[in-house]
């Protein structure tokens, strides 16, 4: 069986990193994946280079991804992508086409596969933001696109079927980073900071990407974001913002406060740095989905700003907040007492039990593709059948 899988961001293969390892040494399967966008680019820290210390096979790189601030730079980034990308799969001629969320690239990989008529997975569909933000309906036009569904919740297999997908098409099996979360051992937050060259000591980790809705606005939310943890005399960890539109602002405010010693940023880590340092942290603020579906198994407080993130189901270790300094300031304050980190201890994560590579690799192997390439039911009929 020839599998092809599809990255072109850091989140995106930090979601499946663990299936396409697992793929790539199976001897039933030729796994190689098709790298693109910001793994490629300097700027965003070339993760191309964690897929190569994974030993993940490549098929080729596509240099796709336009650096720039503008909303147009994502369809012109996914238009180069489509367009130097459909021959490569061609002629490679796969059996199966693997993809996972919600930008722009995994829309375009979804009509390569519908195109050419190659069966296709999509993970992490089904799922439903009320942000506004268009990775939410490029993620359902994905999944209409696509073959087969492997979905993290009841409910995200429930809203498939109300878009008319039918429920032989869908599986249930959890949220994929969860695994690598359960099988990692930490080093200690001592061994961690040593490893930047800092003195023990509690810190945060902050995380904010762009959103559609707060175009001009975002550095702004990541400012007040920083100087609340700097009032208390946290030091912050924080991450690269991702390649949408408003990212320049925020690149250019991390610039200065790193200069001054109020921040460090990162662009891209060693696995096992990030997941220590994720595990050390005394709390996670922003507005990442890894607060959302990751934190959770830890458990790390998180605390959630602004309108990217609303309507996502959440465990109770995440705080909802808006935008202001003093909304920010008594979220913060709450996540960090003491009464909130014991009212999180023994949650359990609604999003799986860190082990669902296994369920999709099994379910892979297993199932006739075949049977789902073309879709032919009525999506009124999958709605009076529910």
């Amino acid at each position: 069986m020839r599998v092809l899988g599809f990255t072109s961001i850091r989140a995106d293969y930090d979601l499946l990193s663990g299936l396409y390892k697992k793929m790539d040494s199976d001897e039933n399967m030729k796994f190689k994946v098709l790298v693109s966008g910001a793994h490629l680019s300097e700027e965003y820290g070339k993760s191309l280079s964690q897929i190569r210390e994974d030993g993940v096979s490549i098929l080729t790189e596509v240099e796709s991804l336009i650096s720039s601030n503008s909303k147009r730079s994502r369809l012109k980034t996914a238009s180069i992508f489509l367009q130097n990308s459909i021959d490569i799969v061609r002629s490679y001629e796969p059996d199966l086409l693997i993809y996972a969320g919600d930008r722009e690239d995994i829309l375009a990989a979804s009509m390569i596969g519908a195109y050419l008529q190659i069966p296709t997975v999509h993970l992490y569909g089904g799922d439903h933001v009320v942000d506004g933000h268009v990775d939410n309906p490029a993620r359902h036009a994905t999944s209409k696109l696509s073959s087969v569904h492997m979905v993290t919740l009841p409910e995200h297999k429930r809203r498939l079927m109300a878009m008319g997908e039918s429920e032989e098409r869908i599986h249930v099996v959890g949220a994929l980073s969860l695994d690598r979360i359960r099988k990692h051992s930490p080093m200690s937050r001592k061994e961690v900071l040593q490893h930047f060259g800092l003195s023990d000591q509690p810190y945060a980790i902050v995380i904010f990407h762009p959103q559609d809705r707060e175009l001009g606005e975002s550095s702004k939310y990541l400012e007040r974001i920083i100087n609340s943890f700097h009032e208390r005399g946290i030091f912050c960890f924080v991450g690269y913002p991702n390649t949408d539109p408003d990212n320049k602002n925020i690149i250019k405010l991390l610039e200065r406060k790193e200069s001054r010693g109020l921040v460090y940023v990162y662009k891209s880590l060693e696995r096992n740095i990030f997941l220590s340092l994720y595990k050390n942290a005394c709390v996670q603020v922003g507005n990442s989905s890894s607060g959302i579906i990751e934190a959770a198994s830890i458990p790390l407080p998180v605390v959630n700003v602004g309108m990217r993130q609303k309507g996502r189901r959440a465990g109770k270790n995440v705080i909802f907040t808006g935008k202001s300094q003093d909304e920010i300031d008594q979220a913060i304050d709450r996540a960090l007492s003491d009464s909130f980190r014991e009212s999180i201890q023994e949650i359990e994560n609604i999003y799986g039990d860190g082990k669902s590579i296994g369920r999709v690799h099994s379910i892979i192997k297993n199932i006739n593709f075949d049977k789902f390439l073309y879709k032919t039911e009525d999506p009124i009929e999958v709605a009076n059948n529910q």
